[in-house]
């Protein structure tokens, strides 16, 4: 994902937008988007500033940490199990999570879940 643009350029946009100039004619100008001119100026005139929303919301663990022994030791007690596996007991045992939300824990925790050689080959890499 690419950097918020300084609030630099956006106040610069502003400012043309609020001496008269168009949003197509400000972004032509300096080189943004007419929405990024449009939605500047909105919020400038909202909230009275151009500052980037953040990027990454807070810094608290996700919600999904709350569970982790839980979801530990199911995989440690059947490790070949597939994600969508996990997710699907999880779900029976009233933890709400995804497939993705599980590989982001997995990856935290610094483990891997690569199939062993308990996991039977597909017949495709059998030619």
């Amino acid at each position: 994902m690419p950097s918020p643009l300084s609030v630099d350029l956006r106040e610069r946009v502003v400012a043309a937008v609020t001496e008269g100039a168009s949003f197509h004619q400000a972004a032509e100008r300096f080189g943004v988007s007419v929405s990024s001119a449009s939605r500047w100026s909105q919020r400038f005139a909202q909230q009275g500033h151009v500052a980037p929303k953040p990027t990454h919301g807070d810094d608290r663990l996700p919600a999904i940490e709350e569970h982790a022994d839980l979801i530990l030791s199911l995989d440690e007690a059947r490790p070949e199990r597939f994600l969508r596996e996990l997710r699907d007991v999880l779900a029976e045992q009233g933890v709400q999570t995804s497939t993705s939300g599980l590989s982001r824990f997995f990856a935290r925790h610094g483990i891997t879940r690569k199939k062993g050689r308990c996991t039977q080959l597909s017949r495709s890499g059998l030619t």
